[in-house]
Order: structure tokens, then C-alpha cells, then sequence
């Protein structure tokens, strides 16, 4: 039947249109426009992922990204702000983060830093600056109109954006760098951004009543410090604060609850980053899908059995094999989602 359909299909369409199709090939346009397209609604369950899980990929532009997420068989997904920025034009960071961060750790620990590292990161710190500045000003210019192009190349290709990840929500963030954030997850089609807990509860109140003004979700986000109550003051605070859970970090921090806490907000769960993660005794350790002790495949099916709305975002890591990539250990992880809820 298939095969007869396929025949059918090409033949009307090579004969001058559906005016001579069987009344079932009236929706053929639909069926053309979805062939090729990624399908990750799995049995009622959204499994997305958040770009950051093709981190170590050569290429990180807008156009790769999307074909990373192609190639791994997802439909939808959490943008981190980095592909979508250099898609608008944000100026390019001059400077090395991958020098930076050491010292910075190095000096938050409270470690000595010699001389030539003093300087080093002084002459870093200047510069990181002066880019804040150059980025601030860019994004009260930049306007939504790239972001609006940039999610229709993505819809077009059967991929739609429902988080969003800038660095743009941090507490030294002006109201108006929130702002663009919003508008731009809101151009992009996202329903939330999302970004670390503060733990600040005068900036999760902040966020939350901008959240208000600009009609915009702020998902937070939580590792190890996550607990049952831990989103309780902000979600008091505010109808659009919600909660971007982390299951693997969950169990990592030893919490046994974690079935209960999405039973009970459910509702205020916008999306839920999914690794598996082991619990405290056995080490922490992030691993290989259905090697950890998060109950993945008990989330997958109470999210289906339930109805409950909210995607299951795959975050990829745990260490990537020697011989494979991130876009094979996500295909991977998808497969796995596919087992869980068949």
C-alpha cells in the first residue's frame, strides 16, 4: 500500500497537479512538506535536546547547529544563545575563554596566581569589559527580524525552538539586555528562555515580573543544589517563573523525591534536562544512557501516560567515545527514548 501510495503520489503530481488525484491525495502538499523532516514526538513525549550538547563540534553556526540537530533525528530543541547571536551578527568575543576560565578558577579557589598570570587575567578582564559594552550596544540595535529569519529556516526544515539560552539574564544584566533576550526567544518561537538559578530571590522577582511585562517564561535551571522545594520562592513570585529541571543533577545531589517533584509541578515545568546521572554512593558520575541511576525510562513513560506537556531535553555529558561524536551518542540517546516509550 505504501509503495502504491509513493506511485500515486509522483504520478499526480507529474500529470498537472492533485485536480486529477484520488480524494485522499488532497493532502499530498502536506505529506511532500513533511517528508525528510525529523518526527521526535514519541508517544505524546517532545524529546528535544539543548544545542550545548553539540559543544565541541567544529562548526558552531546557526546553519551547523541545525544540521547537527537534523542528523540526529530531533524536531525540536533548547537554542543556546551562541548560534543564534553570530546568525544576527553579534560582534565576535576577541577574547580567549579557554585562557580566561583557568585563571579565574585558579583565583576563586584562592589559589596564588603568579605575576605573569596576575597580569595576564587583568589584561583578559579589561578586554571581556570593553566586549560587554560592544555586545550591550549591539543587542539594543539588533531588532528581531534576524532572529524571525532564523526560526523559519530552522521551521522550515521541520525543527522548532521552544527554549531559548543567551547570556543575557545574569543579576548584572540591565533591564534592557533582559528585555532583547525575551523579545528575541519570543522572534525565535520559544516559549521560555532559560538560564542558571541565581539563587537571588530579588533577581528571580526581577526576572519574573519582566517575564510578565514582555509575555516571556524564565525557566531555571539547578545542579547539584536542586531540592523539592528549591524553585518554591520563585515560583511564588511569579506566574511566569517555572522550571527548567535537571533530572540527572537530581539524582546526582542525592534527592530520592524526583517522580513526587514532577507529580506535583507538572505544570510549572517548562522543560527538563535529561542525562543520566549517578546518585551520590555510587560516585556522581555521568554516563551512557541506561548505565546511571536516573530513572529515564520511568520519566519518559509518566510524562506519556500522564499527558504531561513539557519536552524531555537530551544534554549530552557524559564523555563522547573515542571513534564517535555528539551527534552519534545524541542519535544514541534518541534510540533510547524510542525503546522507553514504545
Amino acid at each position: 500500500m505504501n509503495n502504491r501510495r509513493e506511485f500515486l503520489i509522483k504520478s499526480a503530481l507529474g500529470v498537472g497537479g492533485l485536480a486529477l488525484a484520488p480524494s485522499w491525495l488532497q493532502g499530498a502538499p502536506s505529506i511532500i512538506k513533511s517528508l525528510n523532516k525529523p518526527n521526535s514526538l514519541i508517544n505524546g513525549v517532545q524529546i528535544g535536546c539543548i544545542t550545548y550538547s553539540f559543544r565541541s563540534m567544529p562548526d558552531q553556526s546557526a546553519e551547523a547547529t541545525l544540521q547537527y540537530v537534523l542528523d540526529s533525528g530531533l524536531s525540536a530543541i533548547e537554542l543556546m544563545g551562541d548560534p543564534a547571536e553570530s546568525f544576527a551578527g553579534k560582534p565576535v568575543n576577541p577574547v580567549n575563554m579557554r585562557e580566561m576560565y583557568p585563571l579565574m578558577s585558579k583565583q576563586r579557589k584562592g589559589e596564588e596566581l603568579t605575576t605573569e598570570e596576575k597580569a595576564k587575567l587583568a589584561d583578559l578582564t579589561a578586554q571581556s569589559e570593553a566586549y560587554g559594552k560592544e555586545a550591550a550596544s549591539w543587542r539594543s540595535k539588533v531588532g528581531t527580524a534576524p532572529f524571525e529569519k532564523m526560526r523559519k529556516m530552522y521551521n522550515d526544515a521541520g525543527v522548532s525552538i521552544y527554549a531559548f539560552k543567551p547570556n543575557a539574564f545574569g543579576m548584572n544584566a540591565t533591564d534592557e539586555e533582559i528585555a532583547y533576550g525575551m523579545t528575541a526567544a519570543k522572534a525565535l518561537g520559544a516559549t521560555h528562555v532559560t538560564l542558571e538559578h541565581p539563587s537571588n530571590d530579588a533577581h528571580t522577582l526581577r526576572l519574573g515580573k519582566l517575564g510578565e511585562k514582555y509575555k516571556m517564561s524564565v525557566g531555571y535551571h539547578g545542579h547539584e543544589q536542586e531540592t523539592f522545594t528549591f524553585w518554591d520562592t520563585a515560583l511564588d513570585q511569579s506566574k511566569r517563573n517555572v522550571l527548567n529541571l535537571d533530572a540527572g543533577h537530581y539524582i546526582a545531589a542525592g534527592n530520592t523525591d524526583l517522580i513526587p517533584l514532577i507529580e506535583k509541578q507538572h505544570s510549572r515545568i517548562l522543560s527538563m534536562h535529561t542525562k543520566d546521572r549517578q546518585t551520590p554512593a555510587n560516585g556522581k558520575g555521568n554516563l551512557a544512557w541506561g548505565t546511571g541511576d536516573t530513572p529515564i525510562p520511568e520519566l519518559l513513560k509518566l510524562i506519556s501516560k500522564n499527558k504531561y506537556k513539557f519536552p524531555a531535553t537530551i544534554e549530552l555529558e557524559y564523555q563522547v567515545p573515542e571513534g564517535s561524536d555528539p551527534v552519534k551518542e545524541v542519535q544514541k540517546c534518541v534510540e533510547f527514548c524510542e525503546k522507553a516509550l514504545a
